[in-house]
């Protein structure tokens, strides 16, 4: 089973995680939050990501979720994530990718979920009038 880190500004993995957990089930296992505050230093955040790796790095593979390209939690979670095999760090989190990944990380492999995930994430960005309007 894939293992998922999400790392984000604020509370919005939290809130995500739980939500997701709503539609595809209780992750009892496998899932860590870190939610970023302004109030922490660089070296905080470093610190608690690499521990989370550390403890959450399994051979199946590690996924990190974070909010958006270019921001501390993509900055920190990418050179701990390049270090280790098997791992990813999947920006732009939003609701569908997370319902992604909880629901298939058990039965896809590590490269599959990774697609899947962005596949999923990517699709659920739209303008819903304009689809409904094409048919």
């Amino acid at each position: 089973m894939v293992n998922i880190i999400i790392v984000t500004h604020g509370d919005f993995g939290a809130y995500i995680a739980e939500a997701a957990e709503n539609i595809a089930g209780q992750q009892n296992e496998g899932v860590k939050n870190i939610s970023v505050s302004q109030k922490m230093s660089l070296e905080d955040v470093t610190q608690k990501v690499e521990k989370a790796a550390k403890e959450y790095y399994v051979q199946d593979g590690l996924i990190f979720l974070t909010d958006m390209p270019g921001g501390t939690p993509m900055n920190v979670s990418l050179p701990i994530a390049a270090k280790m095999e098997n791992t990813a760090v999947i920006c732009g989190l939003n609701l569908s990718m997370a319902v992604s990944a909880f629901a298939n990380r058990k039965n896809l492999s590590f490269e599959e979920l990774v697609e899947k995930i962005q596949t999923d994430g990517k699709r659920a960005i739209c303008e819903v009038k304009k689809l409904l309007n094409k048919n």
